[in-house]
């Protein structure tokens, strides 16, 4: 095959090779977006092994599956896009082609090695240990044998070669781009100390500069062990329940939406869902951070990668695997952490040219204390200290070690807790404006209710039937999936009510349904029915529902009801809206509903204010209003029509469960499992982040002034200009990972 077809002329070749081999095997479909894969044969061809050749053939491509350019497949073969996914066949007609039978097979797990980077913490901690007992033997080797100086700088240069051993791969990567860095300082100090005859203090240098490269490291692998956590989670198989109630074991990329698994004790669930029959308890700790089981029954959600506890359940597919819940949780903890916040990509650039002043400043310095203070040049005495040791002491405590990781360690901490605890951060921005917010406006609907209708009461007319009101309402409503009937019949079922034998049943177009039992017609709708029939003068004499209830009325043989309904409001809502009340923070309810009915909520939750009747344009003027007044604003929200107003908030936040996708795509930050009090952990934790990233650039900033300023104006020995830079950078990281461990109170 030529190679001059493309950049994706690689895994093409390797997909053709494929096909050459496998005479029974008509065209491969790849998807790496999904990580999906299929073959096409002509009838239900059985071939030995194909799995696992197929892996071995995905395994060699699956790196230059992303490879960008024109598509060019080799002599006898086609290739075309479908959608995100690739499709490479042999060169056949259109009519060949429909007669290809499509299999989907399962994406080969492919385990990597473990790379170097995976446990650099570990690596940059052995070298730093193997510093730190050279340095340690080179002093003791100098205080016992004095006459064998050879012996004590021996152990020292086994420390300053490990403890150097990083700095020096970083430095010659760089200098090679024609760029230095702070490894570069470490380095050219740690030389030049060396030079004037301070081993001892060069080794220190090494040691602490490994130590707290260590220390980094270590607080960068606790983030990705979060991930991790959630990728092992991942189901890879799971039991598929066919139509003649008999089990299948398949692979999770192969469900489709609307397919019915079956959970036993113990396992994960492999996809997004809705219990469709048993009871049982989930484990779902690793998506939210709820340390209690919550409970499932039929009709109620569950999430893939939570963890069944107890009780053989079956549910529906809602979400095909790749679009779960648990892989947009990893999607955006990945995005997250690499997305710089504002401060931290000052930090960035203020780092590199802060690097360059060090040395220039040191370097003019060097010649102020030589030529201007006429002080040796490199000679050390017991009296005076060299210009050019004063320049390396300089040089040490004025570089920006700590500085530069005041800020990116406190927001990678912070985000790691978030993920652990159900608080999905869209990077390190979203952390530090939710800190500053003053104003807080929610969704009624999804937000501060649950989205759910739930039945509150039923009546009857003539009074004292309306068990058979609940029970004709049950029977219309058993086969609908709309809100409404979903609430009656899961009501209706708590209650013992059965359902009775149904004929003829009928939509009513914007109406209600119908139908008939035991011969006679019933009716369920909404009051229109009664309005519009023989039965329009007594109807209008009948109470109106009160404004937050939504009815539904049934009409059979000599028996008119109604059954009410209410979207049940949040139980954390009113001790969330109270506890933002007591930070100061103003709360405005934003929603599209009638006004008496978002003022009956607002009265029961305590909101500051209400705007009801809105459109989505106008939820994005009241945010534009109040920012207007000079409100730091963050929007809550859920729905589609929310989407407007989240992107023009300050700070966006979205329910993650019931979150629509243009919800979740503008938000910045996401409450998983519609946790409305998760929002004051977010809260608690940025200004938490806030506080320990002030914390960190005092303590950077402030021992550097402090430093550089007895450095210029006294003889400040390297050892003490080493442990106090050093020391600022290991406190630093400290500080920060008490974000990743401490409580979030």
């Amino acid at each position: 095959m030529a190679e001059a077809a493309t950049s994706g002329s690689g895994w093409i070749g390797e997909l053709a090779e494929f096909l050459r081999v496998q005479p029974g095997i008509s065209a491969v479909r790849i998807d790496p977006s999904s990580h999906r894969v299929a073959v096409a044969t002509v009838g239900n061809i059985v071939i030995e092994g194909l799995e696992e050749k197929l892996a071995a053939t995905i395994a060699a491509v699956e790196a230059q599956l992303e490879a960008k350019g024109t598509l060019k497949a080799p002599a006898g073969f086609s290739v075309r896009k479908e959608g995100d996914a690739m499709v490479l066949g042999r060169e056949s007609c259109a009519t060949a082609e429909k007669m290809w039978l499509w299999r989907e097979m399962e994406w080969p797990e492919i385990k990597a090695e473990p790379t170097p980077e995976d446990q650099e913490w570990r690596t940059l901690a052995v070298l730093a240990t193997v510093c730190g007992v050279s340095g340690i033997a080179g002093a003791i080797a100098g205080y016992v044998a004095p006459n064998l100086p050879w012996v004590a700088k021996s152990f020292f240069l086994i420390g300053l070669v490990s403890g150097g051993w990083d700095a020096a791969v970083d430095t010659w990567a760089n200098l090679r781009k024609r760029e230095i860095d702070i490894h570069f300082l470490m380095l050219a100090v740690a030389i030049g100390a060396m030079f004037i005859g301070a081993w001892g203090e060069a080794v220190l240098l090494l040691f602490l500069f490994s130590a707290s490269g260590a220390m980094e490291e270590f607080a960068l692998d606790r983030t990705q062990r979060e991930v991790s956590a959630l990728l092992k989670s991942s189901p890879k198989r799971a039991t598929l329940v066919l139509e003649d109630g008999t089990e299948k074991e398949v692979a999770v990329e192969t469900l489709q939406v609307g397919q019915r698994l079956r959970l036993k004790p113990g396992e994960a669930f492999a996809a997004d869902g809705v219990v469709a029959s048993g009871k049982s308890a989930s484990d779902e700790s690793a998506l939210t951070g709820e340390a209690n089981p919550v409970e499932k029954r039929p009709g109620d959600p569950v999430y893939s990668g939570t963890i069944n506890l107890w009780g053989t359940v079956d549910f529906t597919v809602g979400r095909l695997p790749a679009e779960s819940t648990l892989q947009k949780i990893i999607r955006l903890i990945q995005t997250a952490q690499k997305l710089k916040a504002p401060s931290e990509r000052f930090t960035d650039k203020f780092g590199t040219g802060y690097t360059y002043a060090v040395i220039g400043g040191s370097f003019l310095m060097f010649l102020v204390w030589w030529l201007g203070f006429h002080l040796p040049a490199f000679t050390n005495t017991p009296e005076t200290r060299s210009a050019f040791y004063r320049a390396m002491t300089l040089m040490v405590v004025a570089s920006p070690c700590a500085l530069v990781l005041s800020i990116p360690s406190a927001i990678l901490a912070a985000i790691a807790w978030g993920a652990r605890h159900g608080v999905l951060f869209r990077g390190g921005a979203a952390i530090e404006k939710l800190a500053d917010i003053n104003t807080v406006a929610l969704d009624k609907t999804g937000t501060l209710t649950t989205g759910e209708l739930a039945v509150v009461g039923y009546e009857s007319y003539p009074e004292g039937r309306e068990r058979e009101v609940l029970q004709l309402a049950l029977t219309l409503e058993a086969k609908s999936q709309h809100p409404i009937a979903r609430a009656i019949v899961r009501y209706a079922r708590a209650e013992g009510v059965t359902e009775l034998p149904l004929d003829d049943f009928q939509s009513i177009t914007g109406q209600g349904v119908r139908g008939r039992v035991s011969g006679a017609t019933l009716l369920l709708g909404r009051r229109e029915l009664l309005e519009s029939g023989p039965l329009a003068e007594w109807a209008k004499k009948l109470p109106a529902a009160a404004a937050e209830l939504s009815e539904v009325w049934v009409i059979g043989q000599n028996l008119v009801g109604r059954v009410l309904l209410k979207d049940q409001i949040r139980a954390e809502s009113r001790g969330v809206l109270a506890q933002l009340k007591a930070l100061g923070i103003t709360t405005v309810m934003l929603t599209g509903d009638r006004r008496h009915t978002a003022e009956a909520v607002a009265k029961e939750l305590g909101l500051d204010e209400v705007r009801a009747g809105l459109s989505p344009e106008d939820k994005v003027a009241a945010i534009q209003a109040l920012r207007a007044g000079g409100r730091k604003v963050a929007m809550v929200g859920d729905g589609v029509n929310d989407a407007p107003s989240l992107a023009a908030a300050d700070v966006s936040v979205a329910m993650g469960a019931r979150g629509s996708d243009a919800a979740l795509e503008q938000a910045e930050v996401i409450l998983m499992h519609d946790r409305i009090e998760n929002f004051l952990s977010a809260h608690r934790l940025s200004r938490r982040a806030r506080a320990v990233i002030r914390q960190n650039l005092t303590i950077s900033l402030g021992v550097v002034i402090v430093m550089v300023i007895a450095t210029a104006f006294g003889a400040v020995p390297l050892a003490i200009g080493v442990a106090a830079h050093e020391g600022s950078t290991l406190v630093v990281c400290l500080n920060s990972l008490r974000l990743l461990f401490g409580r979030n109170e």
